[in-house]
């Protein structure tokens, strides 16, 4: 990493939303960018001024079409680029509707089981990414953040990540 540099701050969620075939289950976002050719969640660099949070949302809106409401707040990953530091701060987000449109960024968006989202394994810096809900039961719901070489569990329930009363 160059010494001294600052970081390049960006933004981005983890973005899920109701599985349709029973409504207990979720299903996490990937976004393909055919530039890296790589699977990823929606993220990207912060623009001057702009909070951490509103570079989330504007991220998940540009690269899905879908708007969506921010949750519980993931751990930042931090790593080079070039040389240079990065740190990508993360949500929760639910989805609230939208529509894709293929760009030049992002060319693809895949709705997945989380066992499948994990299998894209998204770059080289996210190994294990998504949102797994538990026994319907127990409400259980668990995170994969992306930590570099290891998953990174929240322990949340489903209204926890959504921080909905």
């Amino acid at each position: 990493m160059t010494p001294g540099a600052p970081p390049v701050l960006a933004a981005g969620c983890v973005l899920w939303r109701p599985a349709a075939e029973d409504g207990r289950a979720i299903e996490i976002a990937l976004v393909h960018r055919p530039k890296y050719d790589d699977w990823s969640h929606p993220k990207g660099k912060r623009k001057r001024g702009e909070s951490a949070e509103a570079c989330a949302v504007r991220e998940v809106l540009e690269e899905t079409g879908h708007r969506c409401e921010l949750g519980r707040r993931l751990p930042t990953v931090r790593y080079a680029v070039d040389g240079r530091p990065k740190e990508v701060a993360y949500w929760a987000a639910r989805a609230l509707g939208g529509a894709f449109v293929p760009g030049r960024e992002v060319d693809r968006l895949r709705w997945l089981p989380p066992a499948e989202a994990r299998a894209r394994r998204p770059g080289r810096q996210v190994r294990a990414i998504g949102v797994r809900q538990g026994r319907p039961r127990s409400g259980a719901t668990w995170a994969f953040l992306p930590c570099g070489e290891r998953a990174c569990r929240t322990g949340r329930t489903r209204r926890e990540l959504s921080d909905r009363p």
